[in-house]
């Protein structure tokens, strides 16, 4: 559902957040209650707009667009609190705790070893609460992974 006339506001919301609980679960839904009393506007566009709109879109697949997002918010810097949601999402739409892992291995020759190990971190304390620690990654040489 896009942006077209005859969708009203309330309409581009619920549908928005549909794609929400669908990719963040809870997690997306207590960050737009979270800005409840400072900025209902921002909940509502992240909804509306970045879910409804954005997210919804049909050209990648929720899996690839988390890819994306856990890029580029190692990229950024200082987004831990979005990674923790992002970790989540990834999980929650099919990624791997070791695809994850590799993703953000993958970051720190783009993006820096202090970034990519601030996001690698984030991780494993999602993969901790979700109990997917260990996360079985493999030494180089394919040997299992030393306990």
């Amino acid at each position: 559902m896009s942006n077209q006339r005859g969708t009203t506001r309330d309409e581009r919301f619920a549908h928005g957040l549909e794609v929400l609980d669908s990719v963040d679960g809870e997690a997306g839904r207590r960050v737009v209650d979270s800005l409840a009393d400072i900025s209902p506007e921002l909940g509502h566009q992240i909804v509306a707009w970045g879910f409804g709109e954005i997210y919804a879109r049909p050209q990648l697949a929720p899996r690839d667009r988390q890819l994306v997002t856990l890029g580029m918010l190692t990229a950024l810097g200082g987004c831990e609190p979005q990674l923790e949601v992002h970790v989540n999402a990834a999980l929650n739409v099919g990624l791997t705790p070791e695809q994850i892992v590799e993703a953000l291995l993958h970051s720190a020759g783009y993006c820096g070893f202090p970034r990519a190990l601030n996001a690698t971190f984030v991780a494993k304390k999602v993969f901790a609460e979700r109990g997917l620690l260990p996360a079985g990654e493999r030494p180089a040489d394919g040997a299992p992974a030393s306990p």
